[in-house]
């Protein structure tokens, strides 16, 4: 059983994440802006009420990033960077690439994993098994992925990519392990109604890709099927 937080846990893959990993038996903090608008969260809550704590927190807010890490007072051994946002995926001329759009999807998408482990590494620091941080990215921030659109979004992902490894530089000899991963084309609120996987296959897949995680890997860009890609 691990101890794992989970931001942006109130809907998509996030919320499957979070579903699956109370099946099996893990505790799991599950967080999100506003938890009174979560249905589906607090309905996985009243059937995992043991195993299920759902915490308020904006992931681009440094005080609710600190009041959140100073509630829990819990280990942890798992902290899930999923929260992210999208503007769209026009092209450069888009009316979606707004200066307003671009610093909420870098701050999003970029800064929230470097301060959501900041602020739990105390948390990650406890856990006998050797804390992990899983940062939920996409291929389209892979400088190898050949695109016209989407500009932010790619910017962003390619950043948190970049974060990732950075992070793991930093704490690889506290022997935690630190990971970007790829969820695949997930059909959700994001990848909209066309993507190849259901939340729940990548939730999945996911879940296992965690479990494997180890320092061997650590700065590594994982696909959800266990491929290593290209930063």
């Amino acid at each position: 059983m691990l101890n794992m937080l989970i931001t942006g846990a109130n809907r998509g893959i996030g919320l499957a994440i979070t579903e699956l990993a109370l099946k099996r038996g893990d505790k799991v903090f599950a967080t999100c802006r506003d938890p009174s608008s979560a249905k589906d969260l607090i309905a996985l809550q009243e059937r995992y009420s043991d195993k299920c704590v759902i915490l308020s927190l904006d992931v681009v807010d440094e005080i609710s990033l600190r009041d959140a890490a100073l509630d829990l007072q819990d280990y942890l051994d798992l902290l899930i960077c999923n929260a992210g946002v999208q503007n769209g995926y026009g092209g450069m001329l888009g009316p979606e690439n707004t200066m307003d759009a671009f610093r909420d999807v870098l701050m999003t998408n970029i800064a929230s994993p470097f301060f959501t482990t900041r602020y739990f590494l105390p948390h990650l620091r406890k856990s006998k098994s050797g804390g992990k941080v899983a940062v939920i990215s996409s291929l389209m921030g892979s400088q190898t992925h050949t695109a016209s659109n989407a500009y932010a979004y790619r910017a962003s992902k390619a950043g948190a990519n970049n974060i990732t490894l950075t992070l793991s530089h930093e704490l690889h000899d506290e022997g935690i392990a630190v990971a970007a991963f790829h969820p695949g084309w997930v059909r959700t609120d994001m990848g909209g109604p066309n993507g190849d996987i259901s939340a729940h296959e990548s939730a999945a897949s996911l879940l296992q890709r965690f479990d494997e995680l180890t320092l061997t890997d650590t700065g590594a860009f994982i696909n959800y099927n266990a491929d290593r890609l290209p930063l």
